[in-house]
């Protein structure tokens, strides 16, 4: 009942020097970060979709996949931000199963940090110089952030870590947009005190340092369903709650009002091939309504070179090892209709 110390791992000042974001890299970050920020601010009326695996759990699927998604940006460009999902920590509901790259790099063997944290850091550069596109990670672990802060064009709070203060805290630090997705309850009152403390100025202690933030005016909110205490999933991404939301924001002093739909998850109930569907109906409320074109900034979707999922010791290449997918065609295809329709 105590806690053995294994060894201590590389910091992320090692990390960075040895593993270098190219300054080539580097000026194509800082002129996407700005083209992502212009739409969360309202100053941009392209469309965000986020879009990736699962989790990141091979290295050369993922960055296949990431530039394949690259040719279609540029074919969607006039209308449409692709940020890749490049998640390399998998938070899981009981504790089992994979855990993401940075506690596996190989997903069959003894977890190791070390590696993890080498491996993680090396994918997101080959993403980046293969494709030229800058991604998103989810902030399980928050102290994982300085590993990271010069790669990621946006961030993810899962519905579990939402609620937590140090992810609240270390967000309001961040210079990227911050999704917080609504918790499992579907609080949406519990998602918006989120932004509310990610916009806000703290000290508190972050790895050994007292540190102050000056708060992060691009936190914003995403939505994913809810589950109700029978287990059952309840969708939150209708025009109902879309409205509902526009309006709850109108009553805090929040910047940036804006909101991503996760089309997965509860909002699927965890069905994969529903994802077309939802966005569609989301896009559809989008141009009926003024006010929900001007909160939805964009969607999330789970997609990755062949749909469905796998066990770890499957080997099909581009197939989730986690939550099932939507395969690369279909995906593809989804892109073009979503630009279609806006």
């Amino acid at each position: 009942m105590s806690f053995e110390f294994i060894r201590q791992v590389i910091s992320p000042e090692e990390l960075l020097k040895a593993y270098p974001l190219p300054a080539k890299d580097v000026i194509l970050k800082n002129e996407r970060d700005k083209e992502i920020k212009d739409i969360i601010t309202g100053k941009s009326d392209k469309f965000l979709v986020i879009i990736g695996p699962c989790s990141a759990d091979h290295e050369d699927a993922v960055c296949d996949y990431i530039s394949r998604l690259a040719r279609v940006q540029e074919k969607v460009k006039d209308k449409i931000i692709i940020i890749p999902r490049l998640y390399t920590n998998k938070p899981r509901t009981t504790g089992e199963g994979y855990k993401g790259i940075v506690h596996q790099p190989d997903p069959e063997k003894e977890p190791d940090l070390q590696e993890g944290l080498i491996a993680m850091r090396k994918m997101h550069l080959r993403a980046i110089a293969e494709s030229g596109l800058t991604v998103a990670d989810e902030m399980l672990y928050p102290e994982n952030w300085p590993y990271v802060k010069d790669v990621l064009s946006y961030v993810a709070v899962g519905a579990r870590s939402v609620e937590n203060q140090q992810h609240r805290l270390t967000i309001s630090g961040m210079d990227v947009p911050a999704g917080m997705k609504n918790p499992t309850s579907g609080d949406f009152s519990v998602m918006l005190n989120s932004v509310v403390a990610a916009q806000a100025s703290h000290t508190f202690l972050y790895r050994k340092w007292e540190v102050k933030t000056s708060g992060n005016p691009l936190a914003h909110t995403i939505l994913r369903g809810a589950v109700n205490k029978h287990g059952q999933s309840i969708p939150n991404y209708h025009y109902e709650d879309l409205i509902r939301l526009y309006n709850m924001y109108e009553e805090r002093n929040l910047k940036y009002p804006a909101t991503i739909v996760d089309a997965n998850h509860a909002n699927s109930n965890k069905n994969y091939a529903e994802q077309p569907r939802i966005v569609k109906e989301v896009l559809h409320s989008r141009r009926i309504s003024p006010d929900i074109a001007k909160l939805v900034k964009g969607v999330m979707i789970e997609s990755y070179i062949e749909s469905g999922n796998q066990k770890v010791s499957g080997h099909v290449y581009g197939k989730s090892i986690t939550d099932p997918c939507l395969g690369w065609e279909e995906s593809e295809k989804l892109i073009y209709t979503i630009a279609d329709g806006l």
